[in-house]
């Protein structure tokens, strides 16, 4: 199976099956997908054959994790589709990634982010987990760059389904390969601004350390923030892995 899914315009489109958990089972492959923007499948710059493969998935169920104001300015995937359709705003307090000024450890300032996104966006991430949980068929969640906010989810959800932290930190930092397209686009679309902060569009494995190491000094484990903090029911978690790991055959 690839975990890198090809379009035109997505750059960041990956299948989060195959990872190994701690009790010998695997992430089931074909059933979770994170990406950045599908606000991309519409609009003028669409491009035909991206939203035929995104078809070709079986996709039922969309999380967009952005903010209202930017599905209203970059549009939604396209709502002639027929998949469920969430819009889950996790993250509260907006910032600039672009204007910021060169940073000496930008890794932090990223993690420290991230951090605000657990603290603030509980209510939202519940929603996100028990949707993930309990819908029917493959869904995909995706915020703009499908790094951060998705990164968030996609980390939590890895963790509740016992994937070892090496995995769940490599399978962030893959997002890496999409950063000069990112840079490339954002160029494309602003030639009279400067891109200044040198952390834009980067996924650099450090910052999902930081962020996990910060999760369990704060709250003790990934499940006690999620039980705790989040209020998700431990029904749920079971839920969840029932749903997306694939145990091996006997």
């Amino acid at each position: 199976m690839r975990r890198h899914i090809t379009f035109e315009r997505l750059h960041n489109f990956r299948d989060l099956g195959g990872y190994p958990t701690a009790d010998g089972g695997s992430v089931r492959w074909a059933t979770l997908y994170r990406s950045d923007s599908l606000g991309k499948l519409a609009g003028p710059d669409a491009c035909a054959s991206d939203l035929e493969r995104f078809r070709e998935l079986g996709i039922a169920t969309v999380i967009d994790l952005r903010y209202p104001s930017e599905i209203a300015h970059r549009g939604r995937h396209p709502e002639s589709e027929p998949q469920s359709w969430h819009n889950l705003s996790i993250e509260h307090r907006p910032y600039d990634q672009v204007d910021r000024a060169p940073d000496p450890d930008p890794w932090r300032f990223l993690a420290d982010r991230f951090g605000e996104v657990a603290l603030d966006g509980a209510a939202e991430i519940r929603s996100a987990l028990e949707i993930i949980a309990t819908a029917e068929g493959p869904l995909v969640f995706h915020c703009a760059a499908g790094k951060d906010r998705t990164g968030l989810i996609a980390a939590l959800v890895l963790a509740l389904l016992d994937v070892s932290d090496e995995d769940v930190v490599a399978d962030f930092a893959l997002t890496e390969l999409a950063t000069a397209r990112f840079v490339a686009d954002w160029k494309s679309a602003h030639p009279d601004r400067e891109l200044r902060w040198n952390g834009f569009g980067r996924a650099p494995a450090d910052v999902m350390r930081l962020f996990l190491a910060d999760l369990r000094t704060e709250y003790g484990s990934v499940r006690e923030y999620v039980t705790g903090h989040v209020g998700l029911d431990g029904e749920v978690i079971e839920a969840l892995r029932a749903r997306l790991v694939e145990r091996p055959a006997v």
